[in-house]
């Protein structure tokens, strides 16, 4: 069983085995619960997805708006983001709007991506990549990491 969280409402929704999880609604609010796109999110936000979301990894990116290599990557975070889901979803976090929230992840220098699963990171890389090496990145943090659920 996969476990999100409605980026429209923040409703925590289940998606059963062997139905694909792309297609899952949110059972309060209706919107799709996947989108094939990064989530922007607050640190609340964050916070829930991480104590939420089951069965699944999360991959956050933490930037800010002035970063020319976060600006570069955007794009290719999207990238990933159709690539990896419903395996992982992909959040975004603005630094400079969460403060608290990246100096809690530890964050020394932007773009940072964290692999996130069970609420724990179990992966952290810094810098800017193109979409091929998020996903390969992402793959192979995953398969070096057991999984808890």
């Amino acid at each position: 069983m996969k476990q999100f969280v409605c980026p429209s409402c923040g409703a925590v929704n289940r998606a059963p085995e062997g139905r694909d999880a792309r297609q899952a609604s949110c059972g309060k609010c209706h919107q799709t619960l996947l989108t094939g796109a990064p989530v922007e999110v607050s640190g609340a936000q964050l916070q829930a997805h991480q104590n939420a979301t089951k069965g699944a990894a999360l991959l956050l990116d933490v930037w800010a708006p002035w970063c020319g290599p976060c600006k570069s990557m955007a794009p290719q975070f999207a990238a990933a983001a159709k690539e990896l889901e419903p395996e992982v979803r992909l959040l975004k976090l603005n630094s400079d709007a969460e403060p608290a929230a990246a100096s809690a992840l530890g964050v020394s220098g932007i773009p940072a991506l964290f692999l996130i699963r069970d609420g724990k990171v179990i992966a952290r890389t810094a810098g800017a990549m193109p979409a091929s090496q998020i996903v390969s990145w992402t793959r192979q943090a995953l398969s070096q990491s057991p999984a808890h659920s």
